[in-house]
């Protein structure tokens, strides 16, 4: 027999998760058109109703975004510039239907290739947040996904947060999502690219990420390296060349070809670029 918890707060569902025999439910929309027709046999602890998971703080150090936030809500609450590129993938995740109650822990932890929040947080250099009865440990996104359908998160773990440095809070930010249908669907390729100037004028920072080209979504490390001191009055999607996405591995199904999705990839990393809010009409 089958049980369905709802906790009222978080120490209760860490009491809860430390049997071990329980799955996680956050927001549901993935978990139960996943389940079909079948039955639950297994035991749920539903995280919705737990205060402490909701809302988006700033902190010291971190934007601190709770686990159960919505789509919706993030949409909803003023951030920053560096967040737009995250704020244009929200609206991809599905209806707006979905989004008021799609949660940001749950778009993380169901570890889809073509999850559109991981580009984007992979960009914001984002941090998990993971509780459990030992205590409280922290995991960079790009280490937290592991493959499809598989990431770090241990048995008896809640994830409570997700973490994002202030420290790029003016830095500028971008996504785009390329699809067979402009809405509503799974994305072939998406790029989300996050780039900060100094004084001067000049790149200080830039992060750039790829998804649904590789079973987990990638960085462009070189390519970010060779922007480095690069004016932001120029175009800068001028400096993409193809070996900069030589590290992904796109696969080939219904929705397209691996070659497409490559040659795709390359031409969505120059467009994001060009229009990231500082472009070449910088003055």
């Amino acid at each position: 027999m089958s049980s369905y918890e709802i906790p009222e707060n978080l120490e209760q569902a860490i009491k809860l998760a430390d049997d071990g025999d329980w799955r996680l439910l956050a927001g549901g929309t993935d978990f139960y058109p996943q389940l079909g027709d079948k039955p639950v046999d297994f035991n749920i602890i539903d995280i919705n109703q737990i205060q402490e998971l909701k809302g988006i703080s700033r902190e010291a150090e971190f934007w601190r975004i709770g686990a159960t936030t919505t789509w919706s809500e993030l949409l909803e609450t003023q951030l920053p510039s560096a967040f737009d590129g995250l704020k244009l993938a929200a609206r991809e995740v599905g209806s707006e239907q979905i989004q008021n109650a799609a949660s940001v822990a749950g778009n993380l932890c169901n570890a889809s290739p073509a999850a559109d929040s991981v580009p984007p947080f992979l960009s914001l250099d984002a941090i998990v947040e993971l509780q459990s009865i030992e205590g409280t440990r922290q995991m960079p996104v790009s280490e937290f996904i592991e493959g499809n359908r598989r990431t770090g998160i241990r048995q008896n773990e809640i994830l409570t947060a997700v973490l994002v440095p202030t420290d790029r809070d003016q830095a500028s930010s971008h996504f785009i999502k390329l699809g067979t249908r402009k809405y509503l669907v799974i994305s072939i390729s998406m790029v989300s690219a996050l780039l900060r100037k100094s004084a001067d004028g000049l790149i200080d920072l830039a992060c750039i990420s790829v998804g649904s080209c590789s079973e987990v979504a990638q960085r462009l490390p070189q390519l970010e390296a060779d922007l480095i001191g690069k004016s932001v009055k120029t175009d800068l999607g001028d400096y993409v060349m193809p070996e900069y996405l030589s590290g992904l591995a796109p696969i080939n199904d219904v929705r397209a070809s691996g070659d497409y999705r490559m040659h795709a990839s390359e031409e969505l990393v120059r467009r994001v670029l060009s229009e990231c809010e500082f472009g070449k009409n910088e003055s």
